[in-house]
């Protein structure tokens, strides 16, 4: 395994390379996954303009959107770590409303969002249309090991270090949750591509072997 050094620019770049070096003539669900503390929606905000400069339509999602119930999360209480990991995310929600639709032969109709965890009400978007080779470009945490149907996902690593460092103190409650993750999904495995994220203006790319 090797790191490589790049810019935020160049990282960009390429990530936006290997979308736009799909089949255009299919739809491509795109994740960045990783704790807040590294922002994945940062990046994923910023995918959306290069793929549509490179003749891409884009929809851009989030895992915040597919939230469970607050009587669902917090039944344990608001603090539960395990029930961050297992609980909080509508698996079954996203896949049939966002992820499958775009799987080869789907209709290519998908809803947005599904939850408004701040009412804890339907979040009552409409559904949208994506045209045959868009792309949906999706960020959240924890969003591998569930099987979830993905095209290419982006892992954002932190060390634990500057995970517990950069996570504020109101959610420090959530570590738990994360390296219970690396041990029992190895997201740096399943991943198509592993970003080095500590230092957000320094990026590195994990090259396998």
């Amino acid at each position: 395994m090797r790191v490589r050094a790049v810019t935020p620019e160049r990282l960009l770049e390429e990530i936006a390379g290997r979308v736009l070096d799909l089949p255009r003539q299919a739809w491509v669900r795109v994740a960045v996954d990783g704790a807040e503390a590294a922002a994945p929606a940062v990046l994923a905000d910023a995918l959306v303009e290069p793929l549509k400069l490179g003749g891409r339509a884009v929809l851009r999602a989030s895992a915040s959107g597919f939230l469970r119930p607050a009587s669902l999360r917090f039944e344990h209480g608001r603090t539960d770590p395990d029930a961050f990991y297992q609980d909080w995310l509508d698996v079954k929600g996203i896949t049939r409303e966002l992820l499958e639709p775009l799987s080869p032969g789907g209709s290519g109709r998908v809803l947005p969002s599904l939850w408004d965890a701040a009412t804890d009400r339907a979040s009552r978007a409409s559904y949208v249309d994506v045209p045959e080779g868009g792309v949906v470009v999706l960020d959240g945490p924890l969003l591998l090991g569930q099987g979830l149907p993905l095209d290419l996902v982006v892992h954002l690593w932190l060390s634990e270090a500057a995970l517990a460092r950069r996570t504020p103190p109101e959610r420090q409650w959530t570590l738990g949750a994360f390296a219970r993750y690396d041990n029992e999904v190895d997201p740096g495995l399943l991943a198509d591509l592993v970003v080095r994220a500590d230092d957000p203006r320094h990026p590195a790319v994990v090259e396998r072997d």
